[in-house]
């Protein structure tokens, strides 16, 4: 469970501080959000603050895996670290094929689950990026090291060239490789999951 604190107050920023201060933290050290409540009988909104501290989103993460290795009958160790508001899980496991799936498929539903489980104490911005045993950085060598071989060939041939179906992590690793390129664009088509990514010439 997280433990989310709200207050309200007539502006923003002092709605914000009382829940600060009742966590005795910095604003650095937590998620946040504001919302505008209806004019009341004086015509004066209030304001809603809603407060969670990194460091409990943190816990709740490493629970939330530890008690799925115990529902898959599995063990691993797993670091859960924060940086600029993104918390990395980062998961070592020795039957890591198992939890990673078929291009990485079971890794991906376990990091979106995890994200829908966060979601349900409020409107956070918390962003989550789940690696089991270092697949997701391999991957993302092999897209880039695919992807720049590619654009290397549509530039000499001026044909589009239609990636594989990729999940929307991989469709934005494509799309920042490519935005490297003055010569090139890219487009995303199709329905998930059969989304993939268009790399072809730029358009004047």
């Amino acid at each position: 469970m997280l433990e989310v604190v709200k207050n309200e107050s007539k502006n923003k920023e002092e709605a914000l501080n009382k829940c600060l201060e009742q966590l005795n933290v910095n604003s650095n050290e937590v998620y946040s959000y504001i919302e505008e409540g209806e004019a009341g009988l004086f015509g004066k909104k209030k304001y809603a603050a809603y407060v969670v501290t990194k460091y409990d989103v943190k816990e709740y993460v490493k629970d939330f895996l530890n008690n799925l290795a115990n529902n898959m009958n599995t063990s691993f160790n797993v670091e859960v670290n924060e940086k600029d508001g993104v918390i990395s899980a980062i998961i070592v496991a020795d039957d890591s094929g198992v939890m990673i799936g078929k291009e990485g498929k079971t890794l991906n539903a376990i990091q979106t689950i995890l994200r829908q489980s966060l979601r349900k104490y409020g409107n956070f911005d918390i962003k989550v990026n789940l690696d089991i045993s270092g697949y997701k950085a391999k991957r993302e060598k092999n897209i880039e090291r695919e992807v720049k071989k590619i654009a290397k060939e549509v530039l000499k041939t001026k044909i589009e060239a239609k990636l594989d179906p990729m999940n929307s992590y991989e469709r934005r690793i494509v799309h920042t490789i490519i935005a490297e390129y003055d010569g090139l664009a890219t487009q995303s088509e199709g329905e998930a999951p059969n989304r993939y990514v268009v790399i072809k010439i730029k358009e004047d």
